[in-house]
């Protein structure tokens, strides 16, 4: 997360190179890459699942495949929303709202969404997402430098507070659902660490001085277990990333109605998200309740979230075990083989996907120059 908000406060450096440029201008190349990515799902899948032996053979799995239907498009309305409080964004801090393009604005907001997952998924700790995003956005959203770059920050920062209301919520009314002590005492201690930065940044934007003795508390905590060495540097590279934040927050806070819209879309999307676990896991028929399986996603959710592997991978599919466990250990595999497509395989399917499409907008652009 520290090394993420470094590059947004100068996003040309090496942010380009997480964009093959080349990738673009050759067929081959383009085919290797999604060679690559099919590869690296291979892999990953392998390494999640592929030591199941207990699963059930894929003919005698029985599904309720229409109850995926419901699992589907909570995964597209979240996708949806999440775009759209782009949109919104975009929209609103446009420099001239006559001239606003929304088919540009919303082909410019699917794809820094889409492809931030992407990297987000394919880099430890999630650190290429936001960078990536940032510099697609300077370059192709027609907004000046200091705009494309707040959307990007407070686009996470709102996303981690959208989720940070719900866990709560759950925590405080839900909590009695889940009969595992350790669990819960897990998913608080990951909430911390989620809440940290969003907590920060908005205390920093309005008590800058209490931010700095709160970044000390916590560092200092950090060194007492062993996860800060050196204190001081540590210290202020946090306090400077953080001030970074909190004036790409005063600016979005100075558009009336704009912070409530990215946070309600914000809870939309990680709400509907929580949700789909509930629904493959009644297609592969188990005999659950709404509300324990929600709150227990949650809980999950927030237990796996300092995990620094792509895509929380290893760690996700143990902990979410607790989710899943009310099936049948033949139809576990199968059940969290669907779950984990939703929420980290497609990402990585959509991230090629989407650059050969740009590959082929190019292609069409150049040859329509030699027409002219």
């Amino acid at each position: 997360m520290a090394d993420l908000v470094s590059d947004s406060a100068n996003p040309d450096i090496d942010q380009k190179k997480l964009i093959p440029k080349k990738l673009l201008k050759k067929p081959i190349l383009i085919i290797s890459f999604i060679l690559i990515n099919v590869i690296v799902i291979a892999i990953t899948a392998f390494s999640e699942f592929g030591n199941s032996e207990n699963a059930a053979a894929l003919s005698e799995v029985k599904i309720n495949w229409w109850m995926l239907i419901p699992a589907a498009l909570c995964f597209i309305v979240a996708i949806s929303a999440e775009i759209h409080k782009y949109v919104i964004m975009m929209r609103e801090m446009s420099h001239d709202k006559a001239e606003f393009n929304r088919k540009h604005a919303r082909k410019v907001a699917a794809r820094t969404v889409l492809l931030g997952k992407y990297y987000d998924n394919i880099t430890p700790a999630a650190i290429g997402g936001q960078p990536f995003q940032i510099y697609y956005m300077r370059k192709n959203s027609k907004l000046k430098g200091g705009v494309s770059t707040s959307i990007p920050i407070f686009g996470m920062i709102s996303g981690q507070m959208g989720f940070i209301i719900i866990a709560v919520l759950c925590f405080l009314f839900g909590s009695l659902t889940i009969n595992n002590a350790v669990l819960i005492g897990t998913a608080c201690f990951g909430l911390i660490f989620y809440a940290f930065w969003p907590i920060t940044v908005m205390i920093a934007t309005f008590l800058p001085k209490a931010t700095t003795e709160l970044i000390g508390l916590f560092v200092k905590f950090l060194a007492k277990i062993h996860i800060v060495k050196n204190v001081k540097k540590t210290r202020e590279k946090t306090e400077y990333e953080i001030n970074e934040y909190a004036k790409c927050v005063r600016r979005i806070l100075k558009t009336r109605g704009l912070f409530l819209k990215t946070l309600a879309l914000s809870v939309v999307f990680n709400t509907l998200v929580a949700m789909i676990p509930f629904f493959v896991l009644t297609a592969f028929g188990g005999a659950v309740d709404f509300l324990p399986c929600f709150v227990t996603t949650v809980a999950v959710t927030s237990a796996v979230y300092f995990v620094p592997t792509p895509g929380n991978a290893g760690a996700a599919e143990g902990t979410f075990f607790v989710v899943f466990s009310a099936l049948s250990s033949g139809y576990v595999f199968w059940a969290m083989l669907v779950w984990r497509f939703f929420s980290y395989y497609i990402y990585i399917l959509m991230g090629p996907i989407i650059y050969f499409k740009m590959y082929l907008e190019r292609k069409r652009d150049s040859k329509n120059k030699v027409i002219k």
